[in-house]
């Protein structure tokens, strides 16, 4: 996530406007795997209990729910912006991870009109934010489930207190649902927390002459009645908050790179310009990214330009980020367009297992930032680094980026810190062996969750150094460290 640096959202932390750096598998049409169904008569013991209604994060402990691990969503709505209503049914597959008498969805606002568990009918309530389902039968510790729901109504966005309002947003046009730590469940049923990754299906049914934007590769689309529906499907696994869909009028670029389909969207609010030509560049900056981090990760590329006052960020949306129109008022901006293509790689591929690790997805991205200015004739790395270190702000150092609290999940301390942080790495391990830990990384944990600590613990086995100091300092301490120094 790249955010503004002018202004402050009203009652938030956040920074607006401007760059704080400165600066699965198969065919889209290819059915999903049956689940094998739960069954009920459990043994004397066997003993069924409700799903927790929260994943243990630390800093949002009601995100997610416990109890299953979702495989695969197909989320299927219509929206008429008109009227600003929705209408949905999501297809859940899952597996218990205990025996559950009940389990939790997170579904904000919505009516839910009918829930299935394995085609039986179950009853559901809601308790604010969650959706109780009650199945029929117990489901058993490691079999398959399909829970079905259907819904409808006006969506609304969610506000944090600490960080703003995300999630579905009504436009003139049509609407953008987007938002980082939470947003998807505004729209959809969801295991709301980047620990459950899955893939996804969406087919968005929207007025005959609007565009409806999505994840993963282009997957068809068909008008029938005044109606068009643009499916789209994300084959390798996603966290929750990455999913997105923007309705509209857009400017639509397609075609091909590398075998891979490339899908741009500018909104036609825009005079054709600068946010064409930078979104152009996205396979040139990712095939850079790729010599420096491996291959790159998912199945499509793309980017989405939007105009609307209330979106002053960009968000590494999978496979297809979503940018301000703001980020382009000054001209050409591919450095905000190398941010959010890193974390393809660090935050989408490799994705967090606790939101207080978010230095990792905005570390590493920050740096790349840096090192495609400097690839692209700008400042290096190392003067990128030294200017961060002698203008940063105290605020920057007496927030620790590795333990920053939720409140400022997205501080500056997490972006140029942690970017900071990782060149800090670089230096004291030398060019080889730093840039063989981000490979490393990338591909060891990829389409996976991970760890401060598993990222330390890899830095050091591929160097071969002792790093617990050097993180310790940087990641953890309430003041300037000294400057990094080769061992």
């Amino acid at each position: 996530m790249t955010l503004s640096r002018r202004t402050l959202c009203a009652g938030t932390g956040l920074l607006l406007a401007g760059t704080l750096g400165l600066a699965g598998c198969g065919s889209a049409d290819e059915p999903a795997p049956a689940p094998t169904p739960g069954t009920s008569t459990p043994g004397a013991s066997r003993q069924f209990t409700p799903g927790a209604a929260g994943a243990g994060d630390e800093y949002f402990p009601t995100y997610g729910n416990g109890g299953y691990d979702v495989s695969r969503y197909t989320v299927k709505v219509r929206y008429d912006p008109a009227e600003d209503r929705l209408t949905g049914t999501t297809i859940v597959q899952a597996a218990a991870t205990g025996d559950l008498s009940a389990f939790n969805l997170d579904l904000a606002g919505l009516t839910v009109r009918s829930v299935t568990v394995d085609g039986a009918p179950a009853k559901h309530a809601r308790k604010g934010d969650e959706l109780v389902v009650t199945p029929a039968r117990g489901l058993i510790a490691g079999n398959g489930f399909v829970a079905e729901i259907a819904y409808e109504g006006e969506p609304e966005p969610l506000r944090n207190e600490a960080l703003g309002v995300g999630g579905f947003l009504h436009t003139d046009e049509g609407a953008i649902a987007l938002g980082q730590p939470e947003s998807a469940s505004t729209w959809f049923p969801v295991n709301d927390h980047p620990s459950d990754k899955a893939t996804y299906d969406f087919e968005i049914t929207v007025p005959k002459g609007l565009t409806a934007v999505s994840n993963g590769v282009p997957a068809g689309r068909s008008t029938t009645g005044g109606w068009t529906t643009w499916k789209w499907a994300e084959r390798s696994p996603m966290a929750s908050y990455l999913s997105t869909v923007v309705i509209g009028r857009f400017r639509i670029t397609e075609g091909e790179h590398k075998g891979r389909p490339v899908f741009h969207a500018v909104t036609t609010d825009l005079p054709e310009g600068a946010a064409d030509r930078s979104i152009a560049d996205t396979v040139e900056v990712a095939d850079h990214l790729e010599s420096v981090f491996g291959p790159y990760p998912f199945g499509a590329y793309g980017g989405v330009v939007v105009s609307d006052a209330r979106i002053r960020y960009a968000l590494e949306t999978q496979s297809r980020p979503v940018y301000s129109a703001s980020f382009f008022s000054g001209g050409e901006n591919t450095g905000v367009v190398a941010h959010e293509l890193a974390h393809q790689w660090f935050g989408n591929s490799v994705s967090l297992a606790k939101w207080q690790d978010i230095w990792l997805n905005e570390g590493l991205a920050t740096y790349a930032e840096w090192l495609w200015a400097e690839h692209d004739g700008g400042r290096t790395a190392q003067q990128a680094f030294d200017a961060r270190y002698a203008g940063s702000s105290g605020q920057v150092w007496r927030t620790p980026p590795g333990e920053p609290g939720a409140e400022n999940l997205f501080s500056e301390s997490v972006y140029q810190r942690g970017g900071m942080t990782v060149h800090a790495l670089r230096v004291a391990v030398g060019d080889k062996a730093f840039f063989e830990i981000l490979k490393t990384w990338a591909a060891q944990k990829r389409d996976a969750n991970a760890t401060t600590a598993e990222f330390v613990a890899l830095a050091e086995r591929v160097s071969g150094e002792q790093l617990d100091d050097l993180f310790e300092a940087w990641l953890y301490g309430t003041q300037r460290p000294a400057r990094p120094e080769r061992r």
